[in-house]
C-alpha cells in the first residue's frame, strides 16, 4: 500500500504548531494542533505531537519523514523545532523535510491561483524586515527567485523598485506577511507603488501556518527534497543579533541593523582571482585553485561575481558547448548564504546561455551534497545522468557525480 506519513513542526513565531500529514492512495488527511504563547514551543511540540499520533492510531515507528519550518524567525523557536525534527528522524533513521516558513506564507496567501510573483515580508523586530521572493511553476512547483534575506524597513521600498527590474516580472508582485500590519504606513506606501497587497486580515493568518509546512513537505517529499537529519538546519539570517559590550562603549549602540543594499553584479576579471579563489577554499572540500580559474578566463569561459560593498560573496563560471552552457563551478561565501547570491548567479547563467541562442543548462554535483541537489532541484535542475567515480573522496576512493540539467524554450 502507497502509505505516507509526515509530522510537521512550525515555530518560527508565536504559535507553536504541530501537523501530521496522512496519506494513503490518493487520499490525503491532515491532522493539526497548535498553542499560542511564546517561551514554551519546547515544552509543547512533543504533547501535541504524540496527541495527534494517538488520535490517527500510530506510534512514531509510523512516521516517513519529519518536516520543520526553518524560518528566519524567533532564534530559540527555530531552535526547538529544528532540534526536535533532527532528534526523532535520527532515532527513527528517517529523512528530514526542512520548508521555509516564507515559503509557506507566499503558499497560503497564493490560494488556488498562484501565478506570479510573490513577495513576503515578516517582522524580524528593530525595525527590521525579514523578506523573501517566490515563484510558482506548474512543472516545479515553488521556487525561491530571492532567498530570504534581512532588511531595514527603510530599505523595502528601494529594494523591490531594484527586483523588479532584476527577477524580470515587470510590476506583477503580490506581497504578503505580517509587516503589512506590523508596521503603520508600510501597507500604503506599498500601495501607492501598484504592488499588489494581501496581508491578511488576522496577524497570525499572515504568519507561516503549520497546514502549509505539512503540505509542502510533502510536495518535497514528492521531488525529492529531503536532506538527512545532521543536514537538518535553520535558516537564522540575522546572524548578530545585539553588540557586545565593548561595541557599545565604542558607540553602536545596542543592536545592530540590516546594511543598506549594495549587491551589484560584474563580470569575473584578473583582479578578482584571489577573492574568488579564497572563496572557492571556504567552500570545497576539492577546491578549484586561482590558476584554474585564470586558465578558464584565458580559455573564453565567461564568469561573474557578485559584490556585497567592498567584497566578493559570490562567483560562478561557465563554459559554452554546442548544444548547452555547462556551469563549470559556482560559490557562495559562508556568510552570505541564504541571501539570493546563489539564485541571480543561477539567473545570470540563464541569461547568458541564452543569449548565446542555448537552450540548457547542465552541471554536476555530488550525491552526497544534499543541500545543493535541493538548492538546484528549486530553480528547476533535473537529475539526468550519473557519472561513475568522478570527483575524489578521499584516499583511493572516489565518488559519483549526478549531472543535473534546466531546459527551457524562448527567451527567461
Amino acid at each position: 500500500m502507497n502509505e505516507l506519513q509526515i509530522l510537521a513542526f512550525e515555530t518560527s513565531h508565536n504559535v507553536c504548531g504541530v501537523a501530521l500529514l496522512s496519506r494513503v492512495g490518493n487520499r490525503v488527511r491532515l491532522r493539526t494542533a497548535h498553542h499560542e504563547e511564546r517561551g514554551q514551543h519546547a515544552e509543547r511540540l512533543l504533547p501535541m505531537a504524540e496527541a495527534l499520533l494517538e488520535d490517527a492510531g500510530l506510534d512514531r515507528a509510523a512516521l516517513t519523514a519529519v518536516a520543520f519550518g526553518q524560518g528566519p524567525g524567533g532564534f530559540t523557536g527555530l531552535r526547538v523545532a529544528c532540534g526536535v525534527a533532527q532528534g526523532m528522524a535520527l532515532a527513527l533513521s528517517i529523512p528530514v523535510v526542512p520548508i521555509g516558513s516564507l515559503m509557506a506564507v507566499a503558499a497560503q496567501h497564493a490560494g488556488d491561483a498562484p501565478d506570479g510573483w510573490h513577495v513576503v515580508l515578516q517582522d524580524a523586530r528593530m525595525r527590521e524586515v525579514y523578506a523573501a521572493v517566490y515563484r510558482y511553476a506548474a512543472q516545479g512547483g515553488w521556487q525561491t527567485v530571492q532567498a530570504p534575506r534581512l532588511l531595514a524597513l527603510a530599505d523595502i521600498p528601494h529594494w523591490l523598485a531594484q527586483g523588479v527590474a532584476l527577477w524580470e516580472c515587470g510590476a506583477a508582485l503580490q506581497v504578503h506577511g505580517d509587516a503589512l500590519l506590523v508596521f503603520e504606513g508600510l501597507a500604503a506606501q506599498l500601495t501607492d507603488r501598484a504592488y499588489v497587497l494581501s496581508p491578511g486580515q488576522d496577524i497570525n493568518q499572515a504568519r507561516a501556518q503549520v497546514a502549509m509546512i505539512a503540505r509542502l513537505a510533502l510536495s518535497a517529499w514528492d521531488a525529492g527534497c529531503t536532506v538527512s537529519p545532521e543536514l537538518a538546519a535553520p535558516i537564522y539570517v540575522r546572524d548578530k543579533v545585539a553588540y557586545t559590550t565593548e561595541e557599545r562603549a565604542q558607540g553602536m549602540g545596542g543592536n545592530p541593523q540590516a546594511p543598506v543594499l549594495a549587491d551589484s553584479l560584474h563580470i569575473m576579471n584578473k583582479s578578482d582571482l584571489d577573492e574568488v579563489a579564497a572563496i572557492e577554499s571556504l567552500v570545497q572540500a576539492f577546491p578549484w585553485q586561482r590558476n584554474h580559474f585564470a586558465d578558464g578566463l584565458i580559455a573564453g569561459y565567461q564568469g561573474w561575481v557578485v559584490r556585497q560593498q567592498d567584497r566578493i560573496v559570490g562567483f560562478a563560471m561557465v563554459m559554452d558547448t554546442p548544444d548547452m552552457a555547462h556551469l563549470l563551478v559556482i560559490g557562495v561565501r559562508p556568510d552570505a548564504q541564504r541571501q539570493g547570491v546563489g539564485a541571480r548567479l543561477l539567473a545570470q547563467c540563464q541569461v547568458h546561455a541564452q543569449a548565446q541562442g542555448l537552450n540548457a543548462l547542465t552541471l554536476e554535483v555530488r550525491p552526497s551534497n544534499t543541500q545543493a541537489i535541493s538548492f538546484y532541484r528549486q530553480h528547476g535542475f533535473d537529475h539526468v545522468g550519473t557519472r561513475k567515480a568522478y570527483y575524489p573522496l578521499g584516499r583511493d576512493t572516489r565518488e559519483d557525480a549526478w549531472i543535473m540539467t534546466k531546459t527551457w524554450v524562448g527567451s527567461v
